[in-house]
């Protein structure tokens, strides 16, 4: 395939971690994990251009010898979208896809689903799946959409929303298929304008309460398109994350 000029993929890879430190680096049946996502992306879609946006030059150098392209943002980020922004600043892309450094299992069609969102003139897109099992939808660290009928996100919350009053707040799997509840996937897509709106709005007081930063969007009053998918995600956050990864492989 010829390259999308306009579209890129960038990836804010950051080395440290709370929960699981340097584990962009970790090394997974002798391959670190940034290179098992810069290695899945490019073979997915190799019709975009692929660029890392690191803050270490521990992290350029692995991609280097993995022979992919990187670029250095500041160390300073408090986001992944400040750092995405930097970037973008020095690429120039017209849309930007921004896929995870701990997302080894992205596929092909959920990132070409986010380039046609914005190329069809969002402003802003994500990705969304169905939940179903109800122990997933009662987890906080499962992050709830919920969809209006124009395909736009109303809200995002880590309460099981919505609230199910006639199940006492604990649907059962029929009812969760039946009501069709979804689960967020931390990809996103931006027209390159927007981006740069999104990075210098200041937090919200409903990101900072669910710490999710896609709600600094909603509150301001911009939309943010949802496209399905039923492909999972297979985030790493942790060390047994990356080992039920390594199982996967």
């Amino acid at each position: 395939m010829t390259q999308d000029s306009q579209t890129a993929i960038i990836v804010p890879a950051r080395l440290a971690s709370t929960r699981f430190p340097n584990k962009l680096l970790h090394k997974i049946k002798g391959q670190s994990l940034l290179i098992h996502v810069a290695e899945r992306i490019r073979s997915e879609v190799p019709e975009f251009p692929l660029i890392f946006a690191v803050d270490d030059e521990r992290l350029q150098e692995e991609l280097s010898q993995g022979g992919f392209e990187s670029l250095m943002t500041s160390n300073t980020h408090t986001s992944g979208t400040d750092r995405l922004a930097e970037a973008n600043s020095m690429v120039g892309a017209k849309y930007v896809i921004n896929i995870q450094g701990d997302e080894p299992l992205v596929t092909a069609d959920q990132i070409r689903k986010l380039a046609t969102k914005v190329q069809s003139g969002a402003t802003m897109a994500t990705l969304a799946t169905v939940f179903l099992k109800p122990e997933d939808f009662k987890d906080p660290n499962q992050v709830k959409v919920v969809i209006g009928k124009d395909q736009n996100a109303l809200y995002f919350s880590r309460a099981p929303l919505p609230y199910f009053r006639d199940e006492d707040g604990s649907p059962s799997e029929d009812c969760l298929a039946h009501h069709l509840c979804y689960l967020h996937l931390g990809m996103y897509a931006y027209e390159a304008e927007f981006l740069e709106t999104f990075a210098a709005l200041p937090p919200g007081r409903l990101e900072q309460l669910e710490k999710l930063e896609q709600l600094r969007v909603l509150e301001n009053g911009y939309p943010i398109a949802v496209g399905m998918t039923s492909d999972p995600s297979v985030g790493v956050d942790t060390l047994e994350d990356a080992e039920r990864f390594a199982a996967l492989i």
